[in-house]
């Protein structure tokens, strides 16, 4: 008695593959922009997590009848954050030591990855 081999023909094979490519093509450009969404997203956390810390330092200077806001939200030099250099320590509890995160003059700040650059006003207390 003879055997019957079955296996797929060559254009069966064609059309998975074809298939795939396809699915392929539509999938990676979503999980390409995850990294610039995530960057995104830590920048924003951070910005809102700053002018959340000057909120309360003001606060905190009015519960002391003194209606002022921080006169500087760190005393790190003009360069990167890091471990020795942290950013934001007067409003943010061990400030931010994210290299992202860079100190240009003595009010403004700049987010490298997105190279947004923010300003602090001791004013009236914004910081964008």
């Amino acid at each position: 008695m003879r055997r019957r081999h079955t296996a797929f023909t060559l254009v069966e094979l064609i059309m998975v593959i074809v298939i795939i490519g396809l699915l392929a093509a539509v999938v990676t450009p979503k999980f390409v922009d995850i990294k610039s969404e995530a960057q995104a997203a830590a920048e924003k956390g951070m910005v809102s997590g700053v002018r959340a810390g000057i909120k309360v330092a003001h606060l905190a200077n009015l519960a002391q009848g003194i209606d002022t806001y921080p006169a500087s939200l760190d005393s790190a030099s003009v360069a990167a954050a890091s471990a020795s250099n942290p950013l934001f320590t007067t409003v943010i509890d061990g400030g931010v030591t994210d290299g992202n995160w860079s100190k240009a003059s003595a009010t403004t700040y700049t987010y490298t990855p997105t190279s947004i650059t923010y300003t602090y006003t001791s004013g009236d207390g914004s910081f964008k």
